[in-house]
């Protein structure tokens, strides 16, 4: 980078910035965020943002829309090193990290065909994070394990 140049991303007034996002999965979270089908919300992303942290990063903006709950848990089975930053009025309102949790309940689907949460049983998946790094979780019912691209595949 040449001193003094600096890359520049937008501000928004109000709105969620996901930041430190690996570089190379800006585009899942805006994918689990359902951010396709909305197309009143203006998004700005940045892929591959150098950064002292990472070295290369991802950065989400998403103007006038704040996170659920469910939405961050989502994005810390994606990017467990990722913060999230509530935005008001052009400033951090509020910042924090999104560390994957101790069970995820009703966010993955079992990568198992025969596990009963597939078997149109009214079961809601749940799963226990066995390991953080890499992230491993495991199937309450069938003890299947997923990590890595499978869990992501399998986000509801």
């Amino acid at each position: 980078m040449v001193e003094g140049k600096e890359l520049k991303i937008e501000k928004i007034r109000n709105g969620t910035v996901i930041d430190h996002v690996p570089s190379g999965l800006g585009l899942k979270v805006l994918k689990i965020l359902h951010m396709d089908e909305d197309i009143n919300t203006s998004v700005f992303l940045g892929i591959h943002v150098p950064s002292k942290k990472m070295g290369f990063k991802d950065i989400v903006k998403i103007e006038n829309r704040f996170l659920a709950p469910k939405e961050i848990a989502k994005i810390s089975l994606i990017a467990p090193s990722a913060t999230v930053n509530k935005i008001k009025d052009y400033d951090i309102a509020e910042k924090y990290s999104v560390p994957p949790p101790g069970e995820v309940i009703g966010i993955v689907k079992c990568s198992n065909p025969n596990c009963v949460t597939n078997l149109n049983e009214p079961v809601v998946t749940e799963f226990r994070v066995v390991l953080t790094n890499p992230l491993r979780i495991k199937c309450r019912y069938c003890e299947r394990e997923m990590e890595g691209k499978e869990i992501i595949h399998n986000i509801i």
